[in-house]
């Protein structure tokens, strides 16, 4: 039997951990994580033919490794000469791969029983064996379902948790018999889940997965490498450590070659020391391991501490649950909090304070009796990563500082052509304002030609730049419309759908390394100002409704603008189009701005008593940055975001004949049926815009709709217009629209659910349907009977579940919820 160990990931993730080293070589007690993986496949599997397969930083690990003798194995290197996906780097090595063969991703920390796998492949005569485990989290792996006698069923690579089905992951552990080579395509970029898997099926190839406890975790981020030392010194996984055992009173030491411990020292928990290390005097250890060539001068105090190699760490410095990389010098009285990361070759002068969860990047030098707070760049917030959605959320001059945004701008620059073009647009806060410029230079420094169209709403920028073939992409900064405290950076395609997450990974991946590209001083970008850019806005949607159904109807409305950027674009239109109307609100004010919440309820509240007192068709409201609109109905009460969508595709079954196709989220209540529209429900998200060109509207339940007529993303100001152009082709009052939809019952809540139990709800949710109609497009959704149903999808970023019911009545839907909220409940105390 051979070995395959995958080492070619970047560790973007993990940074500033993988500055100078590719993640597999992360020390775990002061071992490189892949060596743990080579010896356990050598003593559970007696294999000595390993290939190692590189792609980021691969003399470091050949370096290290060489020819795999001083480890009791035979290893030879695989070096793709472009990214050809897992499979297909496998794929590389084919003329090694002569019989079975077992791949192992060498970044994971595992004491799985590599023999335990083996044997049931054997027996079950397998081509293709994937190890198979629960886990809290199943979000970063691929979710798979198994039959009892382990054939599998179903899985998905790296859902949404809308998407996830069970809380059983794919470990990358696989065993594989060399006759599947031949599915594997030479010289093709080629995934394992995405691409192998599903042809094997479709060519009646069983998967077989083997359920095996343990444990396991990917390292993929700096916490979770924290996390794994943790877990050994509670000894929840047991590695084998290096080095002659000194045995305290409290604890025990492991002491390799040249390494010594004055016998003052007080040892608690595992201490770990590795070559030619010396700890001084008066020392306090707890549950801490130490490199090489490391010096703790006396009274140095140090607890759940991971020190690399050729540290020297001052006198009566104190260190708490932190990570320290290689080359470091911190001089005396250093105070380290818990969750602090300082990466190589970095200076911390006496006196200096490091707050909780700072990371300090690679080359920094700290000044004496400096307090670094954990508001910067690299805080807790962007540990992980940075997007979110395509946006980069944070507080203004706390995470989203203007270094910051100078360092984003350089990063997605550096993966655009030089002398492209993008549009740069904000929104008229002054924090916007200030970012924007410091974007604007990042922009600028790495090449970029930047077509600045100033403060307008999102939905100008993003229509120019669908409508512009020379310009690449676009970015609008604005304040967010969830947390007044809080701006949002927004990345577009040149299509102006927000851009995927593979792209912000790239973006990530250079702004982690700080890999920017700079360019000379004959390339840098220019600014171009885009002047008409609001005047071709507002000529589109003139053009894209009709001025006769306007003036022929007689349609009288008020509109709320809130104070928002829409103010420039709304008034103009609604009186070129002949609206009687009362504009409330069409000014900039920030100050409003800063209390939105409470904005909105009394826009609410006038714009229903103004309708009433004016006799109006309408009231519409018109949220800030134009991404949402509202409706309040001609007797002065506020429709529901829900039933607006509802009232819509009512009137455009009956009026507007020429929309035909429809996509709406998998939510979307179905009491009411259309015969004259073809609707789609699923996912509500990562749409490609040739999708998107298959329908005529894409519409959700909270006041977001785009007509493709106009644009593929939400406008609030053209749904608006072409809201109040079908309701007075109905020739119907908007109240007898609504009451002509049937009566039901529909309801969205928010159950609490920590993540780590978000998998395991969905599993339980799909077990408690497997009686009943049940579907998991997104989320998973059961029929209680053929109009009653609930929908649990857990959220993507915060710790509930999202529940959605449709029922007959009130009653029905009170009691559906608490069934299930009780059942939830029930299933997390498990």
């Amino acid at each position: 039997m051979k070995a395959i160990v995958l080492a070619g990931g970047f560790g973007t993730r993990i940074q500033p951990l993988t500055n100078s080293m590719p993640k597999p070589m992360l020390p775990i007690l002061n071992r490189p994580m892949m060596e743990h993986i080579i010896i356990k496949l050598r003593d559970d599997l007696g294999i000595k033919d390993i290939a190692i397969l590189l792609y980021f930083m691969p003399d470091v690990i050949k370096d290290y490794f060489k020819d795999g003798k001083d480890f009791g194995v035979n290893i030879s290197y695989v070096l793709p000469d472009d990214d050809y996906g897992t499979a297909g780097a496998v794929g590389m090595a084919r003329d090694f791969l002569d019989e079975t063969f077992i791949i192992v991703s060498g970044d994971l920390v595992t004491d799985f029983d590599f023999r335990t796998i083996y044997n049931f492949h054997q027996e079950k005569k397998s081509n293709l064996t994937i190890a198979l485990t629960p886990v809290e989290n199943p979000l970063q792996f691929g979710v798979v379902i198994a039959s009892e006698d382990g054939r599998i069923q179903k899985f998905l690579e790296k859902p949404s948790w809308g998407e996830v089905f069970s809380d059983t992951i794919n470990t990358g552990i696989y065993i594989i018999e060399p006759n599947i080579m031949d599915f594997i395509p030479r010289d093709e970029n080629f995934d394992f889940a995405k691409d192998l898997f599903p042809i094997l099926m479709k060519n009646n190839v069983t998967l077989w997965g083997c359920m095996i406890e343990g444990y396991w975790r990917d390292v993929g981020n700096p916490e979770s490498y924290r996390e794994v030392y943790q877990d050994i010194f509670h000894g929840t996984i047991k590695l084998p450590i290096k080095g002659e055992q000194v045995k305290y009173e409290d604890g025990i030491a492991y002491l390799e070659d040249g390494s010594s411990i004055d016998p003052s020292v007080d040892v608690k928990g595992i201490v770990v020391v590795g070559k030619k290390t010396h700890i001084n005097k008066d020392c306090k250890l707890f549950n801490v391991v130490i490199g090489e060539n490391c010096i703790l001068e006396e009274n140095v105090k140090l607890e759940n501490t991971i020190i690399w190699d050729r540290n020297n760490i001052g006198e009566k410095s104190k260190i708490k649950n932190a990570v320290l990389c290689n080359d470091i010098d911190i001089h005396k009285k250093v105070k380290i909090k818990e969750g602090v990361i300082v990466a190589e070759k970095c200076l911390i002068d006496a006196g200096v304070t490091f707050l909780k969860d700072v990371m300090v990047w690679p080359n920094k030098t700290i000044e004496e009796d400096a307090v670094i707070s954990n508001n910067v760049i690299w805080g807790d917030k962007y540990k992980a990563s940075i997007f979110e959605l395509g946006t980069v959320v944070g507080r203004v001059n706390i995470e989203l500082s203007c270094e910051l945004a100078v360092k984003l701008a350089e990063s997605f620059g550096s993966i655009l052509p030089i002398g492209s073009k993008i549009y740069l647009s904000r929104d008229y806060h002054k924090s916007s304002r200030m970012l924007k410029r410091s974007f604007l230079s990042g922009m600028l420094s790495s090449g970029i030609n930047v077509l600045d169209i100033f403060g307008v709403p999102s939905i100008v920028m993003r229509y120019n730049l669908a409508h512009k073939d020379d310009v690449v992409a676009g970015v609008h900064i604005r304040q967010s419309v969830k947390n007044q405290e809080e701006t949002e950076i927004i990345f577009y395609t040149n299509e102006a759908l927000l851009i995927d997450t593979n792209l912000a990974k790239n973006i990530e991946r250079i702004f982690f390394r700080e890999n920017f590209r700079r360019v000379r001083f004959n390339e840098i970008g220019e600014i171009t100002e885009d002047l008409e850019a609001t005047d071709k806005y507002i000529e589109a949607v003139k053009n894209k409704t009709k001025e006769t159904n306007f003036k022929n109807k007689g349609i009288k409305i008020v509109a709320d603008l809130m104070f928002g950027s829409t103010s420039k674009i709304y008034p103009k239109i609604v009186n070129d189009l002949g609206i009687e109307s009362v504009v409330l609100n069409a000014y900039e004010d920030d100050k409003q701005l800063q209390k939105l919440p409470s904005l909105i309820k009394k826009s609410q509240k006038e714009v229903g008593k103004i309708v009433q007192s004016l006799g109006l068709d309408c009231g519409v409201l018109i949220y800030p940055n134009g991404q949402k609109f509202q409706v309040v109905d001609d007797e002065g009460n506020l429709v529901k975001d829900y039933i607006l969508l509802l009232t819509l595709l009512h009137i455009l079954n009956n009026s507007c004949h020429e929309i035909k196709k429809i996509f709406l989220p998998a939510w979307t209540p179905d009491f009411v049926e259309y015969k004259n529209l073809e609707i789609t429900k699923g996912k509500f998200g990562g749409f490609k815009a040739k999708q998107l060109k298959e329908y005529d509207l894409i519409a959700n339940t909270d006041g977001h709709f785009a007509f493709s007529e106009f644009g593929l993303s939400t406008d609030a100001v053209f749904s608006s217009f072409k809201f109040l152009e079908c309701l007075g082709l109905s020739g119907r009052k908007l109240s007898e629209s609504i009451k002509e939809l049937p009566e039901f019952a529909y309801r969205g809540e928010n159950v609490a659910c920590p993540s780590e139990y978000k998998g395991k709800m969905m599993r339980k949710f799909l077990e408690d349907g497997e009686d009943k109609k049940s579907s998991h497009t997104d989320g998973v959704k059961i029929w209680l009977d053929e109009k009653e149903w609930i929908l649990m999808i857990p959220d993507q970023h915060r710790e509930f579940l999202n529940i959605y019911i449709q029922a007959k009545n009130d009653t029905n839907a009170n009691k559906i919820f608490e069934e299930y909220q009780g059942k939830i409940n029930t299933w997390i105390n498990e």
